[in-house]
């Protein structure tokens, strides 16, 4: 079986033999209601291929769609002027790249509708072109425009330069409100929806799919798919790995599926990851190679964000939107970009919890908190990973604190900033890295437990405090009585009480009780 790994193009699929996961009925559903949609979407989801469906089934290259669901749907397959714009593909770091991609299009489509060019403005272009393609053919136009936020999102830690793109592609695309007569469907898909009505001001029939339940699975590949679609390749896969066929299943699904694109929807499989791990025959962390989140972690530093509320906070549907915010939470970025996912939702306050779509990304994603707040794995000797391990499984709590003290004091104190708050997330990251289960302020009936780490013989509680006394954090151990829901645990409790110091940015002391 041929894979499509970084093939976003429809006819290219269909002739070459690349094997094709059938979403052509949802596109002829769009396609007759007509309008304009918007589809967000993570970073190699398929959205580029959708939108090259959509080109070829607007271009009516019937012969393409043979032996799809598509072909017994569609009757006049009529040929319409396509108007495809890919923001991707370039590093959007000053205005100037954004004018020379518009001045790129602009000038192919109007070479091809013989048009003399006698304006600089995009958005003047961009209208005579529509009005070219319409009077020629006799038939309305139909825009596509995929990674409509990509100069955006290239600068979300530049607000001056976000500005200047923001307005660049609010002038581009309010055209097609001007131009709505003319113009037959236009498809837009993007990372985030991040300032999406500011940027397509005036555009208010633009209709947001990205969490409508008929189009949940338009991109990515659902359970259904995995089974009508790769069975051999799941066999050979579960050959290679001496594993059976069962046993592959769970596997794809643990690092692979999880994705919900709103409440009590199906799961969607990650499509770029499940193809590589098919072609490749490796379970191993592919999509997050292609989308290092960078600027998502800088997003989460500034905003002072305790890594542990990522998977705890409920949160309203508002926030996942986050339709008009151009200055977004980092919660709706990291749900956005496929980081966080929907995993329940409770009907009496309508809110959603979240958390990590599957193993793949969040492992991947402590990878890439950890080069940020703490090079741990690149620490050799006495602050290695394995030694942290060893400490914790031991429960030789002296030695874990005393290479906690050595870890913090190596670390460059400029990047911290909020210092019990880097503390805890800088232990938070770590403890996740090096694979031991651990809560960062932990609610208890009585309060919040700083720090708890439990292994299967032992559970640390550990409290912080800032330029005070350790046993003053010991005292609020027992007087909020945080070890009582291990009172009846059979493993052993540690209290462990802490002292941070904000002048040399270090663990100073502690005291330990058992």
């Amino acid at each position: 079986m041929l894979y499509p790994i970084g093939i976003q193009d429809f006819e290219k699929i269909r002739k070459d033999g690349f094997v094709y996961v059938d979403k052509t009925d949802l596109v002829y559903k769009m396609a007759q209601k007509g309008g304009y949609y918007f589809l967000s979407r993570p970073r190699r989801f398929g959205k580029s291929l959708l939108v090259s469906t959509l080109e070829a089934y607007f271009s009516g290259k019937k012969e393409l769609f043979t032996g799809l669901a598509i072909a017994d749907l569609e009757k006049d397959w009529i040929e319409y002027p396509v108007l495809r714009m890919d923001l991707s593909g370039k590093s959007y770091d000053s205005p100037e790249v954004l004018q020379q991609v518009f001045d790129d299009y602009l000038s192919r489509w109007e070479k091809k509708y013989g048009i003399e060019n006698k304006f600089t403005v995009p958005g003047i272009r961009f209208s005579q072109v529509i009005e070219a393609a319409y009077l020629q053919t006799g038939k309305r136009a139909v825009i596509l425009i995929d990674e409509y936020d990509k100069p955006i999102l290239d600068n979300m830690g530049n607000e001056e330069l976000s500005d200047v793109f923001r307005n660049q592609l609010q002038g581009f695309y309010s055209v097609m409100k001007a131009k709505d007569g003319i113009i037959q469907f236009g498809f837009l898909t993007g990372v985030s929806k991040i300032g999406k009505l500011s940027v397509f001001s005036g555009l208010n029939n633009l209709k947001d799919i990205s969490m409508d339940a008929r189009y949940t699975d338009i991109c990515g590949i659902s359970e259904k798919d995995l089974k009508k679609y790769f069975k051999e390749s799941i066999r050979e896969l579960a050959e290679v790995n001496k594993m059976s066929v069962k046993a592959c299943y769970t596997q794809l699904a643990q690092m692979y599926d999880g994705y919900h694109f709103r409440q009590n929807s199906t799961g969607i499989y990650n499509p770029f990851s499940v193809l590589n791990t098919f072609e490749t025959g490796d379970f191993d962390n592919y999509w997050f190679e292609t989308a290092t989140p960078s600027f998502l972690v800088r997003f989460l530093q500034r905003g002072n964000y305790k890594l542990d509320d990522i998977t705890r906070d409920r949160v309203p549907a508002s926030l996942l939107k986050g339709g008009n915010s151009e200055r977004p939470n980092a919660i709706t970025l990291l749900y956005q970009t496929g980081y966080l996912t929907i995993k329940g939702y409770n009907e009496a306050d309508r809110l959603y919890c979240l958390g990590y779509p599957n193993k793949e990304v969040e492992d991947s994603f402590m990878e890439s908190l950890s080069e940020f707040y703490t090079p741990i794995d690149k620490n050799p000797g006495v602050l290695s990973a394995p030694k942290f391990v060893e400490d914790i499984r031991k429960g030789d709590v002296e030695m874990l604190m005393r290479r906690f003290t050595a870890f913090f004091a190596d670390l460059d104190y400029q990047i911290m900033g909020d210092d019990e708050l880097y503390f805890q997330n800088t232990m938070y990251v770590m403890l996740k890295i090096i694979g031991q289960q651990v809560q960062v302020e932990r609610h208890t009936s009585n309060g919040r437990i700083d720090i708890l780490i439990q292994t299967d013989r032992f559970v640390y509680i550990i409290e912080l405090k800032r330029d005070k006394n350790p046993n003053d954090a010991l005292d609020q151990i027992d007087e909020k009585g945080y070890d009582w829901p291990f009172m009846a645990d059979e493993r052993k409790v540690f209290k462990i009480g802490a002292n941070f110091s904000t002048k040399n940015h270090r663990l100073e002391n502690w005291v330990v009780k058992e």
